[in-house]
């Protein structure tokens, strides 16, 4: 199996692509295998781009399946779809392409520039309607009484928590206590006000990777809430400790833009 490792700031992916490789037989234990970061390739997920079948329609290109790293299966990852998308411009020589993808969590439309022979990708993700997330459980709601949190779901469910100082924060424990808290999971996201207007810093502790460099699904769940709390305006920098995305919110759907990096490409036997 043909694989290419990419990052969208910091958060690491491994993609296969059939149109390369022919069908893949890919799920919990493969991912298992491939993002163990001692005894495998080493990555927060897994995600193999899949032809589109009879049921996706003629416009899909392509149709991803992720899993995180502890075989877990995601809906939806900000940061991994603009891996695909470079992938998948690479794969085709596409220096400027605009793709539709089939997700768990619906349709999502990237435009993609990459230039040929440049390990990184400029990618915009129209990112699909954001929804009110799960019910936030009495216990959790108990813990959060004196802080502003709201829930939102977009394509996957996320916790967003208002802090003072996100240096004050245990992401790892109170992240995992989180997620154990809700029937489904949920990702985590710690924001607080940056100085420069229209802007926020994050911390993410997800659903089945744990704490991460960046969640792109989690900058555009904290970018809309904020918007709705008056806090910022309908473009918002995201500050995380990756780097920084931008979300877009003036149109029907969230726009998240940022960058992807291919790291390497990988030749796995027997996978």
């Amino acid at each position: 199996m043909q694989l290419s490792k990419h990052h969208g700031l910091g958060n690491d992916f491994l993609v296969a692509l059939e149109e390369v490789n022919g069908p893949i037989d890919a799920g919990p234990d493969l991912a298992r295998r491939l993002c163990d970061r001692r005894r495998g390739l080493g990555a927060d997920g897994l995600i193999v781009g899949a032809r589109p079948g009879e049921g996706d329609g003629d416009d899909i290109d392509v149709v991803m399946h992720l899993w995180n790293a502890d075989g877990s299966r995601a809906e939806m990852s900000g940061n991994g779809i603009r891996c695909l998308g470079q992938a998948l411009a690479i794969s085709r020589g596409d220096e400027r392409a605009h793709y539709r993808v089939r997700t768990d969590g619906g349709l999502r439309r990237l435009d993609v520039s990459q230039l040929a022979g440049d390990p990184s990708a400029d990618v915009s993700v129209s990112m699909g309607a954001i929804t009110a997330g799960p019910e936030v459980p009495d216990v959790a709601a108990k813990r959060l009484s004196e802080r502003r949190h709201a829930t939102a779901d977009i394509g996957n469910p996320h916790l967003v928590v208002l802090v003072d100082d996100l240096s004050e924060i245990d992401v790892v424990g109170d992240g995992a206590w989180f997620e154990t808290q809700f029937p489904a999971g949920v990702n985590v996201e710690f924001i607080a006000l940056a100085p420069d207007p229209d802007t926020l810093t994050l911390k993410v502790w997800e659903r089945g990777a744990g704490v991460t460099e960046a969640c792109g699904t989690g900058a555009t769940a904290a970018a809309h809430l904020a918007r709705s709390w008056g806090l910022v305006g309908d473009q918002v920098r995201v500050d995380m400790p990756g780097g920084s995305a931008t979300v877009v919110l003036d149109g029907d759907e969230p726009v998240l833009i940022g960058p992807s990096v291919l790291i390497a490409t990988v030749e796995v036997p027997d996978a």
